[in-house]
C-alpha cells in the first residue's frame, strides 16, 4: 500500500465513524429558522442578542471607552509588580492571532457573495456589537484566574463559569454545581476544537495554498512527500512555541500578528488605492446595499444574516476562548484587560474584514460575479483574485499571509488547548508532554489529511460553547460592573496623580496562588 492509500485510508474510516455524529450535532447547534426568505441559524442570533444586552448594559462601552483602551495597551496603567506573565500588548496580540485568520479572507469573500455587499455592512455592525461582549467575558476571566506556585496562568471559562458562579451564588449552591459542570464542559469544547480545526485544518490550509502557487497538482509539495514535509516543519515550530508557554507564543504573535496584518493591509490599500476613484462609489454601494439588497436571497435580512453570521465565526466573541490568552496579563484590575479585549473584534471585524470587503467591491473580479451565479470557486479565490486585477503576482505574497495567518491561529489553539487539557488531566509535567506530542503530531497530519468530518465537529462543539459561556456572562454581569467601576477609579487617580485607594476586594479573593 502507498503512502497516499494508507493516508486515504485513515481519512476515510475517521470520516465514516465521525460523519453522522457531526451530520447530527451540526443540525442541533447550526439549527436555523426562514426569516424574510432567509435562514437565520439561532446561535448567531444568540451571539448579536448578548452584544446588544451588553452594549446597553455598558452603555455603549466599546464608543465611551475607546481611547482609554488604547491608553491601557500602550501601557499607560500597567503596574510592575501585578501578577500575570505577559503585558497588555501581548496579550492582545496573543488573542488577535486567534481570530485574525482565513475567515478574514476567505469568509468575507463569503459573506458578500450569499449577502452581496451589503453583508460588508453588516459584519461591521456585528463586530461593533461583539466588542461589549469580549469586554464582559474577558473581564471576568482575569478576575478568576488561577495564578499557580510556578507563575503560570490558568483562565477562560474553565475557571470563571466555576470560579465566578460560586462566587456569585455561593458554595454548595445550585449555582456552583452549574458553574463547575458548564466548566467541564467547556474544557472538552476548547480542548476538541484546538486540536482539530484550531490545528490540523489550518495546517491543512496552510499547506493547500502552498501547494496551490507551486505547481498545483503536479508540484512537489501537491505530493505526499511534500506535504509531510511541510507539515513536519509546522508540526516543529508550534512545539517549540508551545515549549515556551504563553511568554513564548506572545514574543512570536508581538511581532506576527502586526506582521501579517500590515501585510494584508498594505496589499488592500495598494488595490484600493489604484481604483481610487471607484472607492467613494465602493463605500455608498456597500452601505446602500445593506438597506436594499436587492438579488440577494432574503433581501435586506438576507445580507443581514450573511453579514452577522460569518462576523460571529470570525471574531469569536461570546466564544469564551479569548479570556484564556488574555488572562495571562500582568494587572491587579481585571477591567483593564477587558478593555484591551473590546479592540480585539475592531481590529478584527471592523477594520480587517472591512479592507477585504471594500477590495473586493472596488475590484469586483470576474470570480466574485461568477460565485454569485453559482459558478466557480468562491471563497479565498475571490480575494486574491481583487488583487490580481492590480498586482498578478499578489497571489504569492497572501500564501505568505495565510500561511503567517494558519501557523498564529494554530499556536494560540495550541495553548488555549493545553489549558483545557491540565484542567481535565492535571498539571503534571507528563501531562503536558501528551498534550504537546499530540498536537504537534495532528499538526503534521494537517497537510496529509482533510477530515472534513472532524473540521464540521469541531465547529459545531466550539459554538455549543457560546451558549453555555453566555449563560454565565449574564449572571455574572453585576460583578463586571463593579470590576469596571474600581478601575476608572483607579484610573482616574492615576491621570490626578493620586494615589491609589485601598479598596478590599467584593467577595472571596480568587486571584490567588495555589
Amino acid at each position: 500500500m502507498s503512502f497516499e492509500s494508507f493516508t486515504s485510508t485513515i481519512e476515510d474510516g475517521v470520516n465514516s465513524v465521525v460523519s453522522p455524529l457531526a451530520t447530527w450535532l451540526g443540525e442541533v447547534v447550526f439549527y436555523s429558522v426562514p426569516v424574510a426568505g432567509a435562514e437565520l441559524p439561532l446561535i448567531v442570533a444568540w451571539l448579536v442578542v448578548a452584544g446588544l444586552v451588553f452594549t446597553g448594559w455598558f452603555g455603549l462601552i466599546q464608543v465611551r471607552k475607546f481611547k482609554l483602551a488604547l491608553r491601557v495597551v500602550r501601557g499607560k496603567y500597567d503596574d510592575a509588580d501585578a501578577e500575570g506573565e505577559v503585558s497588555h500588548f501581548g496579550a492582545l496580540t496573543a488573542a488577535v492571532s486567534a481570530t485574525v485568520g482565513l475567515g478574514n479572507i476567505a469568509g468575507v469573500a463569503v459573506a458578500v457573495t450569499i449577502g452581496g455587499a451589503g453583508a460588508a455592512f453588516w459584519m461591521m455592525v456585528c463586530g461593533l456589537l461583539g466588542m461589549a461582549t469580549k469586554f464582559v467575558e474577558v473581564t471576568l476571566g482575569v478576575k478568576y484566574r488561577v495564578i499557580h506556585e510556578d507563575g503560570t496562568v490558568s483562565g477562560g471559562p474553565m475557571q470563571y463559569l466555576p470560579r465566578g458562579l460560586a462566587d456569585r451564588f455561593g458554595a454548595g449552591s445550585f449555582g456552583a454545581g452549574l458553574g463547575k459542570a458548564l466548566g467541564v464542559l467547556a474544557a472538552v469544547m476548547v480542548l476538541f476544537f484546538g486540536f482539530f480545526g484550531g490545528n490540523l485544518l489550518q495546517v491543512n490550509q496552510a499547506h493547500s495554498q502552498i501547494a496551490n502557487v507551486t505547481g498545483g497538482e503536479d508540484g512537489f509539495m501537491a505530493s505526499p512527500g511534500g506535504a509531510l514535509l511541510f507539515g513536519v516543519v509546522v508540526a516543529g515550530l508550534i512545539a517549540l512555541v508551545l515549549l515556551g508557554g504563553v511568554k513564548s507564543l506572545a514574543n512570536v504573535t508581538t511581532k506576527l500578528v502586526p506582521a501579517m496584518a500590515i501585510l494584508y493591509i498594505v496589499g488592500c490599500l495598494a488595490v484600493l488605492a489604484v481604483n481610487a476613484g471607484a472607492v467613494p462609489g465602493a463605500v455608498v454601494e456597500i452601505v446602500s446595499s445593506a438597506f436594499s439588497a436587492e438579488g440577494v436571497v432574503g433581501g435586506v435580512i438576507g445580507a443581514l444574516i450573511a453579514g452577522f453570521k460569518r462576523a460571529a465565526f470570525s471574531n469569536e466573541a461570546g466564544l469564551g476562548t479569548a479570556p484564556i490568552a488574555h488572562s495571562a496579563v500582568k494587572t491587579k484590575h481585571p477591567a483593564s484587560e477587558g478593555l484591551v479585549a473590546l479592540l480585539e473584534p475592531f481590529v478584527d471585524t471592523v477594520i480587517i474584514c472591512a479592507m477585504t470587503a471594500l477590495t473586493i467591491v472596488v475590484a469586483n473580479p470576474k470570480s466574485w460575479a461568477a460565485a454569485q451565479a453559482g459558478e466557480g470557486e468562491g471563497g479565498v479565490v475571490i480575494t486574491s483574485d481583487a488583487f490580481a486585477t492590480v498586482m498578478p503576482w499578489f497571489p504569492y505574497v497572501l500564501t505568505v499571509a495565510v500561511v503567517l495567518f494558519a501557523l498564529s491561529t494554530a499556536l494560540t489553539y495550541g495553548y488555549y488547548g493545553e489549558k483545557a487539557w491540565v484542567h481535565l488531566f492535571g498539571r503534571s509535567q507528563a501531562s503536558r508532554t501528551v498534550f504537546r506530542a499530540i498536537y504537534a503530531v495532528l499538526a503534521a497530519a494537517g497537510s496529509l489529511l482533510t477530515l472534513q468530518a472532524l473540521f464540521d465537529l469541531a465547529d459545531a462543539v466550539l459554538f455549543m460553547l457560546a451558549v453555555f459561556n453566555i449563560i454565565g456572562l449574564y449572571l455574572m454581569v453585576p460583578t463586571v460592573k463593579k470590576e469596571l467601576a474600581r478601575f476608572l477609579e483607579y484610573a482616574r487617580r492615576r491621570d490626578a496623580g493620586e494615589p491609589e485607594p485601598h479598596v478590599a476586594a467584593d467577595g472571596p479573593e480568587l486571584t490567588r496562588t495555589v
